[in-house]
């Protein structure tokens, strides 16, 4: 029998997928679950477009990856990943992009490679499925509660895809180019992107989707008083 905490220790993020949509009325389930997160003031803050249309998902992988081959680094409503990278985050982040390029026999210096994986994020590592989720730019001003909210959001998304099979991965990378997904999409002047997340059914068979970074003992982020 699932359950929850076997659900939330046995999900990971999936950098592979076969070409398979995820059905509407399976997404519909999953955003309905993800609807009952709850928030401050039960502002519900989250927008989401889900999109499963090939055509749409490659105009805006292939706006995003123009903007990084023309030098452009980001173009966000928000500011995602820390401007200053201290330890023991600094440790971490290096310790799982090692990991991922040792898995699949990846040299530091092979720029190349590193760069079509990198662009592989903004072509849904071939998932058929996209949620991207944003909230009114009203809810960010000065204030950063939406901001949690949204991220529980994300959580509930990811845990209710695992009961109907669906694998998933969350994308911070999508966040640094949110201004250009907005564009691509026409949306709303007062909607700001967040994120989003890649939606599918894996490829059993690629090596990339065995990789899980380890997480930390309790010790390091955890006091008891």
């Amino acid at each position: 029998m699932q359950t929850i905490i076997n659900t939330i220790t046995n999900r990971s993020s999936k950098r592979a997928y076969l070409a398979k949509p995820v059905a509407r009325d399976i997404q519909e389930k999953i955003l309905k679950a993800a609807q009952m997160t709850p928030s401050g003031a039960n502002m519900q803050p989250w927008i989401t477009y889900a999109i499963s249309d090939t055509d749409v998902l490659k105009n805006i992988g292939d706006a995003i990856i123009d903007k990084m081959n023309s030098g452009v680094e980001h173009e966000q409503f928000i500011q995602y990943y820390p401007l200053n990278w201290v330890a023991p985050y600094k440790k971490r982040r290096l310790e799982t992009g090692v990991g991922l390029y040792k898995l699949m026999g990846v040299d530091r210096k092979d720029y190349d490679t590193r760069t079509k994986m990198w662009h592989n994020n903004f072509r849904w590592f071939g998932a058929q499925t996209v949620f991207f989720i944003f909230t009114d730019k009203a809810n960010i001003d000065g204030a950063q509660g939406a901001l949690i909210d949204c991220g529980a959001y994300m959580q509930t998304i990811m845990l209710a895809a695992q009961e109907f099979g669906v694998d998933s991965c969350p994308q911070g990378s999508t966040t640094e180019f949110g201004k250009v997904v907005a564009d691509v999409l026409n949306t709303p002047e007062n909607l700001a992107l967040l994120y989003s997340v890649v939606l599918g059914y894996e490829d059993k068979d690629a090596k990339i989707n065995s990789y899980k970074p380890e997480r930390v003992p309790l010790s390091e982020t955890v006091t008891f008083i």
